[in-house]
Order: structure tokens, then C-alpha cells, then sequence
């Protein structure tokens, strides 16, 4: 606000009165400020007594500061008294002070809002806030019983990168089911000469072993899947001896990814702790005294590189298909309630190529993969229709979305 300097003159009266002027100020708040305070902040009230405090000292002392005229009175104008410039001319003048009243209400306005949601402010400065504020929160998609007949479509905000706020952005799995809750059992019933009992242990188990090898935030973050291991069945050692042989020398030819996902905790960590699912199981007989689990799950990991400022976020996608069985001790070399795990595949997307360390690399947006170029033809990561034995590709896919 513009004022005009002291002449040393006496000043000349405004050409309406104060009691005029604040009418016209509350007639503008009442028009485009409703909810405006019509009275300063606290803290401009303690600034404007000190500020005359310093004044009416300087006047009782006679001092002049470097050498200028006595400075006009501190308090900041147009809080009380209105405008404090003049004019000679008094239509003009009337005309100033209701623009100024209306500009002064929209600012009082703008800086209660800036303090309530200061984010207005600075969400176009930083680049975030604003675009995810545009896309709506999903609902979450009921729990998958088949496999779908189609893939997911564009998901909503598409394009926009994701943030550590909301590190699903652009990704269909936005509206999936999160961590070990995405995981349901159907009913169980019997089969196979078992009880339904002895099938829903068997479903249990199952989802046991899908949390402690794809959710365990100790092995996500490279640790050993202790738990995961303990539900295997020791009386048939083959698979045992092999998870521990890849864990301890992994190579191509003896990969621990193909039943667990893990990170090198040095290079990425989680994004917060949600990790999207997607999936189902199923059940059937099998050998009489035997119950066969089958499941199909993706399972959809964020990630942030530690010290990253910019906290950029990247997606690596991990499909899993599992049968494992549960035996009948009775009639089979088994231990009662322990998995067999007879067969599994895997497909990762959004991963390193010809990198065998036993952990997942994921690419991060604005850099270039430094493996091995991919060999496969593209593939969509959530597109789920097909069973992973018609995908029989083998080697590293480019991925075309995540």
C-alpha cells in the first residue's frame, strides 16, 4: 500500500468521515469476504503497541534517527483508521478507498486461507499436492475368486509420478487390497479323503507362507525367511536344502527370488509399509489323503533409494503362482499340517536383468537400466488373465506400465 511522505504540513482531513469509511470496509467484507476477521491477528495487535511504545519514547526524548524527520506513527495503516494517503479531490477519493477496502479485505482473505492451508501456496512451488489432489481416493476392489477375463484399464492418474504419500499413483493396484488382508480363504470343505478341517489348515498355512515370503518386512529388507521356512515340511528336504542353498550363494541357476521377494536394504526400502495385492486361492484333492492348494497372486512393492531428497518413487511388480499340498501323515511321509511345495513360477517386472544376488533391483523413473538389456517381448505386469504356464517366455520383459 502506497502512502504518501510527510510535507511537514498539516494534514488535511479526509474528505469522507472514519465512521463512513468503516461502513464502506464492512460493506466490502460483506461482499466478497464472508468469513473475513474484522479484527487484526494477536500478534499484529502486540507489533502495533510496541511499535507506538517506540514512538512516544523517541517523541519524550527529542531524538531524530540519522539525522531524518520524526517518523510518522508506527502503527500500520488501515487496521482502524482506514486508508492513510489524501486526496484533493473527494469523488476520486471515495472512489480509491473503496477499491483499496475491497483489495484489502481479498488479502486479510487470502492470508487466512494461506495460514489454514499453506499448502495452496507452496504445493505449485514443490510440484506435489496439487495433481494427486485431483484424482480421488479408489474404493477397493472386492477380493478376486477366478482369475479376470481382462486387464485392468488406465488407472486414474496415469503419467503422474507417485510420491511417498501416495506411492500408487498411475497404477491400477491404487485400488487393490493391501498386505496380508488382500490375502482371503475360501470355504473349506472336504476333499480327497480330508476334512474340511484338515483343508482349512491346509488354506492357512498357504496364506502363511504367500505373508512370509512376499510381506515380511524383515525379509523384504534382505533377511532371512525364518518363518517362511519353518512351515515347510522337513520330511521332504528337497525343496529345504535348495531355498537354503540359493540364500546362501545365490546365482542364475539358484535364485531364492523365485519363491521370495527381497531388497538390498543399501540400495531401496519400502515407500510406508503398504504393499498392494491381488490374487486367489483355490483347493482340490489330490492324491487320496492329500489337499492341493493352488494360488495366483501379484504382489506390487514401492520404493525409494535412502538419501534420496527428491524421494523418488519406484514400483516393482512380483506374480506368483504356487501348488502346495498338505498330506496326511497317516498315510504319507509327511508332518502333519506342513507344506509341500510341488511346484512355482514367478514373473518379476520392473527388475534389473542378469542380476543374480538374491534381491530384487527396481529401475527408478529418469534413470537406465545398468543390466543386461531385456530379451522378452513387452508385457503388462497386471495383466493377469492368462495362467503363468501359457507364458512360457522365459528371460527379462520390458514392462509397459507399473
Amino acid at each position: 500500500m502506497n502512502t504518501v511522505p510527510s510535507s511537514g504540513q498539516p494534514e488535511e482531513q479526509p474528505s469522507i468521515s472514519d465512521e463512513q469509511l468503516e461502513a464502506l470496509l464492512r460493506e466490502a467484507a460483506e461482499g466478497g469476504g464472508k468469513g473475513v476477521p474484522k479484527e487484526p491477528s494477536a500478534r499484529a495487535r502486540m507489533v502495533t503497541q510496541r511499535l507506538r511504545e517506540q514512538d512516544e519514547a523517541a517523541a519524550r526524548s527529542g531524538k531524530r534517527r540519522w539525522g531524518r524527520k520524526p517518523a510518522a506513527p508506527a502503527e500500520p495503516p488501515g487496521w482502524r483508521t482506514g486508508p492513510a494517503w489524501q486526496e484533493m479531490n473527494g469523488t476520486a477519493a471515495r472512489r480509491r478507498r473503496l477499491r483499496s477496502a475491497v483489495g484489502l479485505v481479498a488479502a486479510v482473505a487470502f492470508t487466512v486461507t494461506v495460514a489454514v492451508r499453506p499448502s495452496l501456496l507452496l504445493d505449485p512451488l514443490s510440484g506435489s499436492g496439487t495433481a494427486q489432489a485431483a484424482v480421488p481416493e479408489p474404493s477397493v476392489l472386492p477380493a478376486e475368486t477366478a482369475p479376470p477375463t481382462a486387464a485392468p484399464g488406465t488407472a486414474a492418474g496415469s503419467g503422474l509420478l507417485a510420491t511417498p504419500e501416495d506411492p500408487f499413483l498411475g497404477s491400477p493396484a491404487r485400488n487393490w487390497a493391501e498386505g496380508a488382508d488382500a490375502i482371503e480363504l475360501p470355504e473349506a470343505k472336504a476333499v480327497g479323503g480330508m476334512s474340511a478341517k484338515d483343508v482349512e489348515l491346509a488354506l492357512r498355512r498357504t496364506k502363511e507362507f504367500l505373508v512370509a515370503t512376499n510381506l515380511d518386512p524383515k525379509v523384504l529388507q534382505g533377511g532371512r525367511p525364518s518363518k517362511a521356512m519353518a512351515l515347510l515340511d522337513p520330511k521332504v528336504p528337497d525343496m529345504l536344502s535348495e531355498l537354503r542353498k540359493s540364500l546362501r550363494k545365490p546365482s542364475e541357476k539358484h535364485d531364492p527370488l523365485g519363491l521370495i521377494s527381497r531388497f538390498d536394504p543399501e540400495q531401496v526400502r519400502l515407500a510406508g509399509d503398504v504393499v498392494k495385492v491381488r490374487g486367489h486361492l483355490s483347493f482340490e484333492g489330490g492324491e487320496p489323503g492329500q489337499v492341493v492348494v493352488h494360488a495366483d497372486y501379484t504382489f506390487v512393492y514401492p520404493l525409494v533409494r535412502p538419501g534420496d531428497e527428491a524421494e523418488t518413487v519406484a514400483r516393482t511388480i512380483v506374480r506368483r503362482e504356487l501348488t502346495l499340498n498338505v498330506a496326511d501323515p497317516a498315510r504319507w511321509i509327511a508332518t502333519e499340517g506342513r507344506l509341500a511345495v510341488e511346484r512355482y513360477q514367478s514373473r518379476t517386472y520392473n527388475d534389473e536383468c542378469g542380476v543374480h544376488d538374491g534381491y530384487l533391483h527396481p529401475v527408478f523413473p529418469g534413470n537406465s537400466p545398468t543390466g543386461a538389456p531385456p530379451s522378452g517381448n513387452p508385457a503388462d505386469p497386471y495383466d493377469r488373465t492368462d495362467p503363468m504356464s501359457k507364458l512360457a517366455e522365459e528371460g527379462c520383459w520390458e514392462t509397459t506400465r507399473t
